[in-house]
């Protein structure tokens, strides 16, 4: 069956692909070490853009779980402020327990409204004789934490009310903790947190890797309890609401923050002693921030890769020197010296696309051991692939054009001639 015509390949075009083949494959070590480079330079751009992607998707995931118009707040750092400020300043830094209670009574949009504050971290936990490392973190919570925060109970339940109005010594703990079980199902079971005993409820389903291990190297217990047990009208409470669906988000953040003013005792020419945020501008923060991260990591790829294109120059200039008989015989049985540049630009692409493709591969299962450790799904950057591609055939053309065209003007009698 005859091809179509624009599926022909010009028998020059094709005796040009194949003497590239032949001198890469001829000079193994050489072509090799070129390709790792080229490979190297792509796996830093591809796998640093790849786990930044799983990053970005993993947090607009937590977002959009917990929902755009959660709000936050919490207290207000007077660091850096003057005396003067600080001494006008009517209320402490910090947010008390009254305070949070008062505002979850006050607030008139209908909502779920999280009250915590981290009672202690940086403590070992014991069960029986067995000892995390001192890097867990207590927590006091009440039972809207967790579905303000989107945590899901893998097992057990969350508190009672009456748990809760009793200060009762139980506590849900993060996936993290389940190695001091051993296997064995931890509802029920008691652990130790500083001489406390906590009955064990519920158990949060993983969260994922995250710096510090996260909800994961948590445990909860009853805001009551945490009080009593850990400081009092001395600990920082924070505030989280969640308005139900269909409540516009900026009328609830103008009512949180009117509501809390007054809780706060603030009259309208005061300012504002708390910080108070929306999660949805908290989202374009972030996303701005891998924005820059994204930018950073391309420039620090294209440096990577800067280095992996004078290799590649330098390697073929070698190569034309090498092969100089070789060029003289071809040009005296007739190439011309277009053909002669193309063969040398057709082995700077051979070698740079290997190199692509291995560096495409090896950017990806390493971008994505970003994914595996924050437990998302695998990325497939069809994007940076492209981009990939696109980058190598680039360095190839600008790394080879050079010993190309010397290749192309040398004389075929001294070529003929040289030793």
């Amino acid at each position: 069956m005859k091809r179509p015509p624009f599926f022909r390949v010009s028998p020059l075009l094709r005796e040009n692909l194949n003497v590239s083949l032949t001198a890469v494959r001829t000079n193994k070590l050489r072509s090799v070490l070129t390709i790792l480079m080229i490979a190297v330079g792509i796996m830093a751009l591809v796998g640093i853009l790849t786990a930044i992607d799983a990053i970005k998707g993993s947090v607009t995931d937590s977002f959009d779980r917990m929902g755009a118009s959660t709000i936050t707040i919490r207290s207000k750092s007077l660091r850096g402020q003057s005396t003067e400020t600080r001494r006008r300043v009517r209320n402490q830094p910090h947010i008390t327990y009254r305070q949070a209670m008062a505002f979850m009574d006050a607030y008139p949009v209908p909502s779920k409204i999280a009250v915590y504050a981290t009672a202690r971290s940086m403590l070992e936990v014991s069960y029986g004789s067995e000892k995390t490392n001192p890097d867990i973190t207590v927590m006091g919570v009440n039972p809207d934490y967790f579905p303000v925060n989107a945590l899901d109970l893998f097992a057990g339940r969350t508190f009672s009310q009456f748990e809760m109005g009793s200060s009762g010594f139980v506590t849900i703990i993060g996936d993290g903790l389940l190695p001091l079980f051993g296997g064995k199902d931890p509802i029920g079971e008691f652990i130790s947190v500083e001489g406390r005993r906590y009955q064990v409820i519920g158990v949060l389903r993983s969260q994922g890797a995250s710096f510090g291990g996260g909800v994961d190297k948590q445990i909860f217990i009853p805001l009551g309890n945490a009080r009593s047990a850990y400081g009092g009208e001395n600990m920082n409470f924070q505030i989280k609401v969640q308005p139900v669906p269909g409540e516009n988000s900026q009328n609830a953040y103008e009512e949180a923050e009117i509501h809390f003013r007054t809780v706060r005792r603030l009259s309208p020419s005061d300012q504002t002693d708390f910080r108070i945020d929306r999660s949805d501008d908290m989202l374009e923060r972030s996303m701005e921030t891998m924005r820059i991260v994204t930018i950073a990591a391309i420039i620090i790829g294209f440096i990577t890769l800067l280095g992996a294109a004078v290799g590649l120059m330098n390697i073929m200039l070698v190569s034309v020197n090498e092969r100089t008989r070789e060029i003289g015989t071809r040009k005296a049985m007739g190439a011309s010296s277009k053909v002669i540049k193309q063969q040398f630009l057709f082995e700077a692409i051979v070698i740079g696309q290997l190199g692509g493709i291995g560096g495409i591969l090896l950017g990806i299962f390493a971008g994505n051991l970003t994914s595996l450790g924050m437990k998302t799904a695998f990325i497939i950057p069809w994007l940076w692939m492209l981009l990939g591609v696109t980058v190598c055939f680039v360095v190839s053309i600008l790394s080879g054009y050079i010993p190309a065209v010397r290749a192309s003007k040398l004389d075929p009698i001294e070529a003929l001639r040289y030793e």
